[in-house]
């Protein structure tokens, strides 16, 4: 059973629709990105693939034998292969696709069965990518591994409950947070062990009845960004995986005015100090604006930053040396990548002196004056103690509470910079208390922070009162030797250059 998000169970607390899916996915080491492009017309779409570590960044498109649909997913890979999910007559054709001259060249991974694949961001060693089939009924979710198995598609585990987001939380990419409905409609954050299945582990119960949601984490610092409705109403907040402190929600993360915000990149390199890890946010008014902004836990304020023109609204990355990429394209530059300093960052670079983009309504006209926001006064940061009987407390973390140094995003070279301290492009007006003013943070009443992953165990199955769906192989381990694929998944048949057969698509 599943709710719409943000609602509590019985349909109320219904909060606005999510924001929309960035339009650009970056690769795990940041070198690539990849996405879909209209060609032709309004039905024709091709696969594009941009290099961003380069002297200047250029996209590549990867046309196949026909026009891909709509519905068609890509995600590139840390190698410069882009994999593709085409859904055609109840099922998934998977394949790798990369350039090969003139022409594409197309590597057949198989198939899954299924009405519905949502393909996961790319794991972060940029060599696997996982994949979630629910049931029909929604009463269970099937976790597939679809790209780096060793004989095509992998059944990871089922889960019970319909799933979705998609989290990592280790570099390594073992540990994957999924945000899970529960029979009774309330959605809470889980950990899954990809490398043995079983049992998720409960990641996030802030309080007995919120819906709690995982938004982004950062491997280095321990920094998660979470989305809950325990404070009363859904609110973005932050904790540290592993940490005994309660999750605190700042209203420099809460604009109002129907201002949204979310997490779309995270500083590396911030080692065990979550305050000073910085997290690139998109802003988007009711109306439909859209711009970047920059947030600190240890400054507790929001920095507004000028869009360049023809930004991919939530799509970017941060990088370890205080620069902040950002994808953009205009008729005159169908590839450009702006890089702005990060605000306050220790150690940010200084302001290039390119000239920055020309205003433009995607960002917002001023700042707010200091000290405004929402008409109600938390409790301070640190000062909010929990309600009578209530504990602040993390789950055991039987993995790494200390995640390992993840490699750092490379820094593409050209495209248009914007010096810090430019004007914010005009035409739209950011909200009061969505300015750079330091934000007072407090608890959710009640708050139980439960922010340690734990690892499930090694011989663990699917959940109780589920069979696997589809039937795959164990959940123990990984297959080292040929064995018959699970039902619901074909291995590929072919090799690079697959003929048309390969290619059907249900027309």
């Amino acid at each position: 059973m599943t709710t719409p998000e943000g609602a509590r169970p019985g349909g109320a607390g219904l909060s606005p629709a999510p924001l929309a899916q960035a339009p650009l996915t970056i690769a795990a080491r940041g070198g690539y990105a990849a996405r879909l492009v209209r060609v032709g017309g309004e039905e024709n779409w091709c696969p594009e693939r941009w290099t961003l570590d380069g002297p200047e960044p250029y996209a590549v498109r990867l046309p196949a034998g026909q026009p891909e649909e709509a519905d068609t997913q890509v995600r590139p890979l840390a190698d410069g292969r882009v994999f593709i999910a085409r859904h055609a007559d109840g099922r998934y054709l998977l394949a790798l696709l990369y350039p090969s001259g003139p022409e594409t060249g197309e590597l057949p991974l198989g198939a899954v069965e299924c009405e519905l694949l949502t393909v996961l961001p790319p794991a972060p060693d940029g060599a696997r990518v996982y994949a979630l089939a629910p049931r029909p009924d929604g009463s269970a979710t099937a976790l597939w591994l679809v790209c780096g198995g060793a004989f095509g598609p992998e059944l990871v585990t089922v889960l019970a409950g319909g799933c979705s987001g998609g989290v990592w939380l280790d570099a390594a990419g073992r540990l994957l947070a999924l945000d899970r409905a529960d029979e009774a409609g309330r959605t809470r954050a889980v950990t899954v062990d990809v490398e043995h299945g079983g049992e998720p582990t409960e990641l996030l119960r802030i309080a007995e009845d919120s819906n709690d949601r995982l938004l982004a984490a950062d491997p280095d610092s321990g920094l998660l960004l979470v989305r809950s409705d325990a404070p009363g109403e859904e609110r973005v907040g932050w904790g540290v995986l592993g940490s005994h402190r309660p999750v605190r929600f700042p209203e420099a993360l809460h604009p109002g005015n129907g201002v949204r915000v979310a997490p779309f990149a995270m500083r590396p390199g911030q080692v065990l100090l979550p305050e000073a890890c910085a997290v690139a946010l998109r802003v988007t008014t009711a109306e439909g604006a859209d711009w970047p902004a920059v947030w600190q836990p240890g400054t507790r304020e929001l920095r507004h930053l000028p869009a360049p023109p023809g930004w991919l609204p939530g799509t970017g990355l941060l990088t370890a040396d205080g620069w902040l990429l950002l994808p953009y394209e205009t008729p005159a530059t169908p590839c450009g990548l702006a890089r702005l300093p990060v605000p306050d960052a220790p150690h940010a670079p200084a302001a290039s002196t390119a000239p920055p983009p020309s205003a433009t309504a995607s960002g917002p006209a001023a700042h707010p004056d200091p000290g405004t926001g929402p008409d109600f006064s938390p409790t301070p940061a640190g000062d909010a103690p929990p309600a009578p009987g209530a504990h602040a407390h993390a789950a055991p973390a039987q993995g790494p509470t200390t995640p390992g140094a993840s490699d750092a995003p490379q820094t593409a070279g050209a495209g248009t910079a914007a010096p810090a301290g430019a004007a914010p492009p005009g035409g739209a007006s950011a909200p009061a208390g969505t300015g750079p003013v330091a934000g007072d943070e407090r608890a959710a009443p009640g708050a139980h922070a439960a922010a340690g992953a734990q690892r499930p165990g090694r011989d663990s199955g699917p959940a109780p009162g589920t069979e696997p769906f589809p039937a795959g192989p164990a959940a123990g381990g990984r297959r080292t030797t040929p064995a018959a694929q699970p039902e619901g998944a074909t291995a590929p048949t072919a090799g690079p250059g697959t003929d048309e057969s390969q290619r059907a698509r249900g027309r």
